[in-house]
């Protein structure tokens, strides 16, 4: 094994100490998925139950009854949003698709896009009536196209919320209209909304203010973002409202500063104002006391170079595969240790192979390890190459 030496960095100058800025698209986070602070003590929320994370780690900063069960009204979207993203994600379902309205889709009640049963809507276009106006219609027919049933499509997000850790969840339908069998919590809500905005294609809609919803037969309905705080508060970029009698008005919002994305649910509260109030409450307490850092940097090349042994080039130099991100309170003193170690290496090699890894160490204890991937393609030497170099070493 080969190694780099240790290096030692406080506080904020640990990136540029350490690495050059490169760019990236890809990252790696790290924290604990525990409540970390006993300061939020005195916090309290308007509402049945509430919850702030960090949605990168899960890191739990504040909760408020967080596994009470409750019906969550259209918060359910969020699951439904899931399993369509897992479609596309997984090649069965592109934007450009058309899908059939059938009758019971149409006859949806509450919040809709009042789609015409018989006509066909582009699967686009129908995400996006569900992420900004919350369209129960929308809803019901993404399930039947995509399970060929409603309930088939239920029973679906069902086991993607097992499978998501969701202990106290049940989902009774796809739009999260009144059911006794529909409950979940703040903290199963916060899980799957964290899931949610994993998929880029979310953000492709979540902060359309409004839109005209246009119809096959040429009309076309306004629709308007229900979740009003990605027009009213900093960084606001996405969620998902709902309101019944039986749930009142609940928000599971997400928003971003700098580097740090949390995200806020709140179940119960008694209005849509006192609901955007709470979750901003919990937003302000969250971006001013903690901050994600990025400790290190994607594709940035790491000082040194390694030998390559029967490699047309000898030596070879790497470079980290992922960010690596850390989220911490603001202000807290740490010492981070950044171990590289990197194997004996043999040509051949190709660009981007995984030949060691990063160790990062906050106060002696590992918070998480790179890949470490080589910066290009090392060719193995040749006969000639191999003769080349035991002549030069004669002169």
């Amino acid at each position: 094994m080969q190694k780099i030496n240790k290096v030692l960095i406080a506080g904020a100058s640990i990136i540029m100490a350490l690495l050059i800025v490169t760019g990236f698209t890809a990252r790696y986070y790290v924290g604990a998925n525990a409540l970390v602070d006993a300061d939020a003590s005195n916090l309290r929320v308007a509402g049945r139950s509430a919850l702030l994370m960090d949605h990168d780690t899960g890191t739990v900063v504040f909760e408020q009854n967080a596994d009470e069960r409750h019906p969550i009204a259209s918060m359910v979207k969020i699951m439904t949003l899931n399993l369509v993203f897992d479609e596309m994600r997984n090649g069965n379902l592109t934007a450009d698709c058309d899908v059939q309205i059938s009758q019971h889709a149409a006859s949806m009640g509450g919040s809709q896009a009042f789609m015409d049963a018989g006509s066909s809507y582009k699967v686009g276009e129908l995400i996006k009536s569900i992420v900004v106006a919350s369209a129960n219609d929308a809803c019901v027919a993404l399930a039947e196209h995509i399970s060929g049933d409603a309930q088939l499509f239920v029973d679906k997000m069902n086991e993607r919320a097992k499978a998501l850790g969701m202990e106290n969840t049940n989902f009774a339908n796809c739009t999260g209209l009144p059911s006794p069998n529909g409950y979940s919590t703040a903290r199963d809500v916060a899980k799957m909304t964290q899931e949610m905005i994993r998929h880029p294609e979310f953000f492709e809609y979540s902060t359309i203010w409004m839109f005209d919803f246009a119809h096959p037969s040429g009309r076309t309905t306004e629709l308007a973002n229900t979740n009003k705080l990605v027009r009213f508060y900093e960084g606001c970029d996405g969620g998902k409202t709902g309101f019944t009698n039986e749930s009142k008005y609940c928000l599971s919002a997400t928003a971003k500063r700098g580097n740090t994305r949390l995200i806020s649910v709140v179940i119960g509260a008694e209005t849509s104002k006192i609901r955007n109030a709470e979750n901003s409450k919990l937003f302000n307490y969250g971006f001013a006391n903690y901050e994600t850092k990025r400790l290190v940097e994607q594709g940035a090349i790491v000082e040194g170079e390694f030998a390559v042994k029967n490699g047309k080039t000898k030596t070879v130099q790497v470079m980290p595969e992922k960010d690596f991100f850390h989220f911490a309170k603001r202000n807290q003193k740490s010492e981070f240790t950044f171990e590289n170690i990197v194997d004996s290496l043999k040509a051949p090699l190709e660009k981007g192979q995984i030949v060691g890894t990063m160790r990062i160490m906050n106060g002696g204890t590992e918070i998480g390890t790179i890949n470490l991937i080589t910066t290009d393609a090392i060719l193995k030497a040749g006969y000639l190459d191999i003769l080349n170099d035991i002549i030069s070493q004669w002169n």
